[in-house]
């Protein structure tokens, strides 16, 4: 994946697509996975609610 493709242009302002890490701070993006999302320089993890009924 690109840089650019981390961020989108809109009506002249600048948004990230990604979460920074909060460990390691800005520049180093979590990587999305289908259930979490994680660092690849620390291994910090977030884990994605799933609200499942059943």
């Amino acid at each position: 994946m690109s840089v650019n493709e981390y961020y989108v242009m809109k009506e002249n302002k600048i948004t990230r697509q990604r979460q920074f890490c909060p460990k390691c701070g800005t520049g180093v993006f979590l990587a999305e996975h289908a259930d979490r999302m994680t660092c690849g320089k620390c291994g910090y993890t977030k884990y994605k609610n799933k609200n499942k009924k059943g």
